[in-house]
């Protein structure tokens, strides 16, 4: 092949060809242009994008990990059956579904930061308008506002941030790190929830997660990111490249596959406390628990929350290595296998303080590491340029699975007086998640139609 003339840059100095995509400059949402380049130079994995992403995602978590334990206080005062409240986090959990590609075309037209300070202001408005709301019509109204205020502050807008910010043999382990992040946040969010709750109100406690929310703001000045993308991904429009994934089977299959998870994460985030409880052997002659200052079922069940979480942070940083390693569809099916085989072995099982903190542990090191990974997924498929929107679209199953099993756990319970049927259908979505995702095409799409 001849060599290649050297091209010309506008200011007239010569540019030797390297057979890489050349440089274009976009408007840039956040600080007027960005560089988008493709290049060869190693760039480092820790960014104050990354640190910045973190920060927000690991206060917006501990907040929204925390709702379980307001399960049994809220009732109570009010009076009202377990079904009450659960409609109100499922409803949370649908707006935040609902939220995500919302929030990820916000970010993607007006920026990142525009989108991360609507999500804060409604996030914080539902919780301090939720303190004083008396009526389970006026919870489950308000908590549409939480659900979207979660999307502003939550995976969709602050993992796209990240992935774009990142080079592409970084990403993956990048994303793993911010999620690991969100899993700081529930180790002691629910934890933090429940010391408060032995000395003030609910409602005081719902105020004071409303100010910690408003502090994600902070990380806002470090947000500013350049968006690495390919020539072809500058040229597609938002509509062009949604209509190019819709019409990919592989795009269906993850959507699919992604509703377990949301089924089985926000079934236990809202549930488990309470079932634990309710169902979990005595624990007051358990010496260790004791001396970790647990000596109730219900600081047990925040325990288990919190442990869920630490653990988390191990399987995420793992998940986001080995996505970088091997193929993302495998390690997807393993961890919805892990899943599934970990919820029967539990529900199979008597109820006792070891179970629960074994299987909390399990469930832990599984939880989040699908998010990594699917994310990873969609950006590595269908680009990074519009990842905010396209991954928003696909966690909206995930939402979707999580307002049926927050909805059926507190339905179910009223009217059995347990959580058995619904935790059987958690095994069961889970080996479905975990055969959906073996057909996927993990290549670029614009490779694969080639």
């Amino acid at each position: 092949m001849p060599a290649q003339p050297p091209r010309q840059a506008c200011s007239g100095h010569k540019i030797p060809f390297d057979g890489a995509a050349p440089s274009a400059q976009v408007p840039g949402p956040n600080n007027g242009t960005h560089i988008m380049t493709a290049t060869t130079t190693k760039s480092p994995l820790i960014t104050p994008v990354l640190l910045a992403g973190c920060v927000i995602l690991m206060l917006s978590f501990a907040v929204r990990a925390s709702f379980g334990v307001f399960q049994i206080p809220i009732a109570t005062e009010f009076g009202w059956p377990r079904a009450e409240f659960s409609l109100a986090i499922a409803i949370q959990n649908l707006a935040w579904g609902i939220g995500q590609p919302m929030f990820g075309a916000i970010a993607e037209r007006f920026g990142d930061r525009k989108a991360i300070i609507s999500g804060a202001i409604l996030y914080a408005m539902g919780l301090v308008l939720s303190a004083y709301a008396t009526g389970p019509g006026q919870h489950q109204l308000l908590n549409i506002m939480i659900g979207f205020g979660i999307a502003g502050t939550g995976f969709g807008v602050v993992l796209a941030v990240v992935g774009r910010a990142t080079s592409a043999e970084n990403r993956s382990m990048a994303l793993g790190v911010a999620t690991a992040a969100g899993s700081a946040g529930q180790v002691f969010g629910a934890p933090l929830a429940e010391i408060l709750l032995q000395s003030h109100p609910w409602q005081t406690v719902f105020m004071i997660f409303a100010i910690i929310i408003l502090a994600t703001l902070v990380a806002l000045p470090f947000l500013s990111t350049g968006k690495v993308a390919t020539r072809s991904e500058l040229e597609d429009s938002l509509g062009t490249v949604l209509k190019r994934a819709f019409k990919d089977p592989s795009y269906t299959l993850i959507f699919l596959g992604f509703f377990s998870c949301g089924y089985q994460l926000a079934f236990i985030t809202a549930h488990f406390p309470a079932f634990i409880t309710d169902f979990c052997g005595a624990i007051e002659s358990n010496s260790m628990l004791a001396g970790l200052g647990i000596k109730t079922t219900s600081a047990l069940g925040a325990a288990s929350i919190s442990v869920i979480g630490l653990f988390n942070i191990v399987g995420t940083l793992t998940a986001g290595w080995l996505g970088k390693r091997y193929t993302k569809k495998y390690l997807l099916a393993g961890v919805y296998t892990g899943r599934t085989i970990a919820a029967a072995a539990f529900i199979l099982m008597p109820i006792t303080p070891a179970s629960v903190l074994i299987f909390s542990a399990v469930m832990g090191a599984l939880w989040l590491a699908t998010v990594p990974l699917t994310s990873g997924l969609v950006a590595h498929i269908y680009g990074i340029r519009y990842m905010g929107t396209l991954y928003g679209f696909i966690f909206l199953s995930h939402q979707i699975g999580g307002f049926l099993g927050v909805w059926l756990g507190g339905k179910m319970f009223d009217i059995t007086g347990d959580y058995t049927l619904v935790w059987w259908i958690g095994v069961g979505v889970g080996a479905f998640s975990a055969i959906v995702h073996l057909p996927v095409r993990e290549r670029p799409l614009q490779v694969a139609a080639a």
